[in-house]
């Protein structure tokens, strides 16, 4: 208490704060019989996974069977509202487009709550929004319950659905995954002629209310995604250098009676938080004075960068390094750290030679918060948690001895929050600070931006763009551009086009599945070739007037579309590595969902304006086949990218 005589009030109130944070100083230790081990999980690759494949199954089947079927109601809304298709398109735009928005928050709500309570929470919203629809007075009214609230319930499904299957397998994954995804183009095939049947028997509101019923049974399905139990196990050894391995040591031994500490001697400190990768370049990195001051920090760093992982996170195989923080011995120094390293603020104590405190804030945690954020348990915490393919085909899992080394490797937990006084009102006024931990960490890693100054990923981005502005159009005036031109054909017949898209794309997808396991071939090439003929095919649909002919074009049309649906993770893995795929995954949904939600409409208005489809097939075609040409020089510009930041990262380490 004598250290804190002739302080102001402000000094002594953040003194007493700074008392109360749990930290000790020098030899001072405190025990903490908190298991600090994390918790991770191995998919059993069977058993119950075969459930949960087939509950992923039904749920693509119900989610994507409808969205592809809306051409069926699309024209009887037009007449019954007299408005233009333009603007009824946009119905159903919004309902594939929010099904892909909502990507990267339902990913947060689920990291959080499971895929159990997320699906059914989703089936009951997406027919609360069908049976409004079903009351629907204007198509604005349509916009909010069948585009709003109707592809929220959807996107609420669908990324559960796709996720869980992974979850649950490693060495089966790619056949796993191929059968619970073939349920979209079993349920475009099904649910367009049925669609059809049930307007007429009961017009197109009796329709919605059905279709309502069986988007309530989404939530049977879900009710099957069962968690995994996670297991506790050491963390993997990690080979490094010998200064690593002695920093590895030294905090092993601390961290088993802290989760984190701070101490200080001789006017120095030590402060244990940031992280590097044992197998990466370390070196040692001066930053500047700060505020013209003595105090300069040192630290190590990884190819030339502070050694924080991206995105505030830690993945499990990490270890702490430890910079050091010189402190003039006329000033107590409390330093803050952003999530890139560096300072964000300092405060000093000033006018007393005597005292010398510090605070870190990396403070010792609860024993609740502590299990909380080493739980690796949780889906969205794995790289490789969209992944499609088999897990073999990962240079990280060949690498690694077994397969519960790979999954702690993959495993990447977010850093922990400090508790201090101070730090609580700064965290309660940033963004989405009301969400849960296990929440924010997944919504800020799946839409972090600067993943957007990578010229592959930008490519890749605008082909996505491209690719879904085209994509449903075909689906929504198919049908009737066969009745135009076939006025013999009846509204049934015209349905089955739609169908044959959606067993043409069942068997595509499993066979550009079983085509990407194979070591020689060329996945962006495959894409690349398949849209390509996507494209001209569907510039080449206006040329097509027999009912053949569109049945051929179907097939092609459907084809080309299942190698861009079931190649896109691992395109991202192979450019980009695997720990960006959360992240790439999360960006492309987003732009995904823009695009679907204006290609509908804008197809729409070029036949508003010539009374007729072919404009609106023109448009399609050449968005698919610009997005596939862009694409061909992307394996030189990505070898180009790579050179390039290895140049960087070497000439930052020296």
């Amino acid at each position: 208490m004598g250290l804190k005589n002739g302080l102001s009030k402000k000094d002594k109130k953040t003194a007493d704060a700074l008392e109360k944070t749990e930290f000790f100083i020098g030899d001072d230790q405190r025990h903490d019989d908190v298991d600090i081990s994390p918790e991770y999980v191995v998919p059993p690759d069977g058993g119950w996974g075969w459930v949960i494949v087939v509950a992923s199954f039904f749920c693509n089947l119900v989610v994507d069977g409808i969205i592809f079927s809306f051409g069926m109601i699309m024209s009887h809304l037009v007449v019954h509202f007299d408005e233009s298709r333009s603007k009824v398109a946009l119905v159903g735009s919004l309902l594939s487009g929010f099904y892909l928005l909502m990507g990267p928050f339902v990913s947060a709500l689920a990291n959080k709550f499971g895929f159990r309570a997320v699906t059914i929470v989703g089936s009951i919203i997406g027919c609360i929004g069908f049976v409004l629809s079903s009351f629907a007075t204007s198509v604005e009214f349509l916009f909010i319950t069948y585009g709003v609230i109707g592809g929220s319930g959807f996107g609420l499904v669908y990324v559960p659905a796709v996720v869980a299957v992974g979850f649950y397998f490693e060495k089966k994954r790619a056949l796993a995954t191929g059968i619970a995804v073939c349920g979209s183009g079993i349920g475009t095939f099904l649910m367009a002629p049925l669609t059809t049947y049930l307007i007429n028997e009961y017009g197109w509101r009796g329709a919605l209310l059905i279709q309502a019923g069986i988007i309530l049974n989404c939530a049977v399905f879900g009710a099957f995604f069962r968690p995994l139990e996670p297991v506790r196990r050491p963390e993997p050894e990690v080979v490094g250098t010998p200064l690593m391995q002695r920093i590895k040591r030294a905090r092993d031994e601390k961290m088993r009676q802290n989760d984190s500490y701070a101490s200080f001697h001789s006017g120095q400190i030590t402060h244990v938080g940031n992280r590097v990768r044992t197998d990466s370049r370390c070196s040692a990195t001066e930053l500047p004075p700060m505020n013209g001051g003595s105090r300069q920090m040192s630290a190590l760093s990884v190819n030339g960068f502070e050694a924080i992982p991206e995105n505030d996170e830690l993945p499990i195989n990490y270890v702490t390094s430890l910079p050091s923080i010189q402190v003039s011995p006329s000033d107590a120094v409390i330093y803050e750290f952003n999530e890139n390293g560096k300072p964000r603020g300092e405060s000093f104590l000033r006018n007393d030679s005597k005292l010398s405190i510090a605070h870190s804030m990396v403070s010792r945690r609860s024993s609740r918060a502590s299990r909380a954020n080493l739980d690796g348990s949780r889906p969205l915490y794995r790289d490789d948690i969209f992944y499609s393919a088999s897990l073999l085909r990962l240079p990280q899992y060949a690498a690694a001895q077994d397969s519960s080394k790979y999954h702690a490797s993959v495993t990447r937990l977010p850093t922990p929050i400090p508790e201090s006084p101070m730090h609580e009102k700064e965290e309660s006024c940033g963004c989405c600070s009301c969400l849960p931990l296990e929440s924010r960490h997944v919504l800020a890693k799946m839409t972090h931006v600067d993943l957007l100054t990578s010229p592959s990923f930008v490519l890749i981005s605008v082909s996505s763009f491209l690719t879904l502005m085209g994509f449903f159009v075909p689906f929504m005036y198919l049908t009737d551009r066969a009745l135009l031109s076939n006025p013999d054909l009846t509204r049934e017949e015209a349905s089955i086009l739609i169908s044959v898209i959606g067993i043409a794309n069942t068997v595509g997808r499993v066979g550009c599945g079983a085509l990407a396991d194979h070591p020689k071939v060329d996945s962006l090439l495959v894409t690349n070739v398949a849209l390509t003929i996507g494209g001209i095919v569907t510039i080449m649909c206006p040329i097509m007037s027999t009912y053949t002919l569109l049945m051929i074009y179907a097939v092609l049309f459907g084809v080309s579309i299942a190698a861009f649906a079931s190649l896109r993770s691992i395109l991202l893995v192979e450019l980009l590595g695997l720990e960006k795929l959360t992240n790439a995954f999360g960006l492309l949904l987003l732009f995904s969902g823009i695009a679907a939600t204006a290609g509908g409409p804008i197809a729409g208005k070029f036949y508003d304006a010539t009374r007729d489809y072919d404009a609106s097939f023109y448009f399609s075609g050449v968005l698919l086949l610009l997005s596939g040409v862009i694409c061909y020089p992307l394996a030189a510009i990505n070898r180009w990218e790579k050179k390039t930041n290895e140049k960087l990262s070497i000439q930052h380490a020296t």
